[in-house]
């Protein structure tokens, strides 16, 4: 199975007024839906629901939920199976009355900000997500995800203190430093976007989700031979030439733009 490129959008409040449309671009051949945000938000959901029957899983978890409103672990589990399903509204709704009958759940907290993200609602995502983070017992992934919140804000350089206090905990972290690269991307330094998603391709050559973030930054400075040949890089014929064609495509659609802010964007997820 090859790596395909999605077509689901975001539309993403910008600066003065203004928005950004970001095409979500990688959808790896494991997961049924598109990514979450810019980038790793700590919870690999629809790619890690393993579940043959996340509908069925979805009616037990709601009985479990509905036995037992502070029963914290059957709430995270019902929204995950929430957004495996596309119901990421429903799934913030879960959340948020679990959060209310016990605020100071750092997990739940944690689970809520993340819903909020995958659901579109980045302000208060980053708000609910500084409530689940301890600077006394600091989490990376945390701080990662507050910084992918931030970059959909358009709030770059404070998104990169995040992502920086992140490897400071854990240095040379892929998904940190795929979240950086692509927060580059998002201010148009791709230079930069490029230098930083090496260094996390470096620390996961495995990782396809990594590989088509720099593909996608290498193929918008110019040089798409060099693209190509990274995302046909150690695959069968077939399954190179498929990936070769959607990396084409979404570069030529770019290409067509005449807004310049409109950033086609491959995104990294990963678990807790």
């Amino acid at each position: 199975m090859f790596v395909k490129l999605s077509r689901q959008f975001i539309r993403v409040s910008g600066l003065a007024g203004s928005s950004a449309i970001l095409l979500l671009g990688l959808s790896a051949c494991q997961t049924s839906g598109p990514s979450d945000i810019t980038g790793s938000l700590g919870d690999k959901v629809e790619s890690s629901y393993a579940s043959a029957d996340p509908r069925g899983d979805i009616e037990s978890l709601r009985e479990r939920v509905h036995a037992n409103p502070r029963d914290a672990d059957a709430a995270l589990k019902y929204a995950r199976a929430l957004r495996a399903t596309g119901q990421r509204a429903q799934a913030v709704a879960v959340l948020e009355q679990a959060t209310l009958a016990q605020p100071g759940n750092k997990a739940l907290l944690a689970g809520y900000g993340r819903a909020l993200a995958d659901n579109g609602n980045f302000q208060q995502a980053f708000d609910v997500l500084g409530r689940a983070h301890s600077p006394e017992d600091p989490d990376w992934r945390i701080l990662s995800a507050q910084g992918a919140a931030l970059d959909q804000l358009d709030r770059h350089d404070e998104a990169r203190q995040y992502y920086a206090s992140a490897l400071k905990i854990i240095p040379d972290e892929p998904s940190v430093l795929s979240n950086l690269g692509l927060s580059y991307l998002l201010s148009k330094d791709l230079p930069k976007a490029e230098e930083t998603l090496r260094r996390a391709r470096q620390r996961a050559p495995a990782d396809t989700r990594v590989r088509t973030n720099l593909a996608v930054v290498i193929g918008l400075q110019g040089r798409q031979s060099e693209a190509e040949n990274l995302m046909k890089a150690d695959l069968p014929p077939e399954e190179g030439a498929a990936n070769v064609a959607s990396l084409k495509r979404l570069l030529a659609r770019q290409a067509g733009r005449a807004d310049a802010d409109k950033i086609p964007v491959a995104t990294n997820r990963h678990a807790d």
